[in-house]
């Protein structure tokens, strides 16, 4: 898929209902992450990061750049964008909003809207050690392929949902990020 096609499929299809079913009984806080399309020798790759192993929450797994809302944001769209220049260093003038997609409830009591977003080329990161271990990306082609989307049944609160994995060579892809990328998929077929 190339870039234009990335966009037009984007752009023109509605967002579908997350395939993620959880909801969450109690109030939520708001969060948002960046899903970065980086287009690197014609080839779309999903930039994510993996989170520094001294962290309290979700040690070493991997994810989007993003987190929590803070009052001085001025949508969900800053929020990305400032988690994004904090953690990994990407500034906003190499990033091309294209959207979003549906908000997805997590188990730890979040509600994540991912921004969609085409970076305009592949960047040196200055890495904040505080959050982030690693930045990698990974072929957009990988999470197209239904082969590679794994979803295992689990029962929380009482209720059934399932925890979406995607495993990419050396790396965990697993729980919110998934199902993200689960989602994002459904939505570019």
């Amino acid at each position: 898929m190339t870039k234009e096609e990335f966009i037009q499929r984007f752009q023109m299809q509605a967002l579908p209902a997350s395939v993620h079913k959880f909801r969450y009984p109690h109030k939520l806080k708001s969060a948002a992450v960046l899903i970065p399309i980086v287009c690197n020798h014609d080839q779309l790759e999903v930039l994510l990061t993996k989170r520094a192993s001294h962290l309290t929450h979700h040690p070493g797994q991997i994810s989007f750049p993003g987190g929590k809302v803070e009052h001085y944001d001025f949508d969900m769209t800053a929020t990305a964008l400032r988690e994004t220049l904090e953690e990994i260093g990407l500034q906003s003038t190499f990033i091309n909003v294209l959207g979003q997609l549906k908000p997805y409830q997590t188990i730890s009591g979040y509600e994540i809207t991912p921004i969609v977003a085409i970076v305009s080329n592949s960047q040196s990161y200055q890495i904040d050690k505080n959050e982030v271990e690693e930045v990698f990306h990974v072929p957009l082609s990988h999470f197209l392929q239904r082969q590679h989307h794994i979803q295992v049944p689990v029962y929380h609160h009482g209720e059934h949902h399932s925890v979406h994995f995607m495993p990419y060579q050396q790396y965990n892809i697993w729980g919110a990020t998934a199902a993200i990328l689960h989602d994002l998929s459904i939505l570019l077929d």
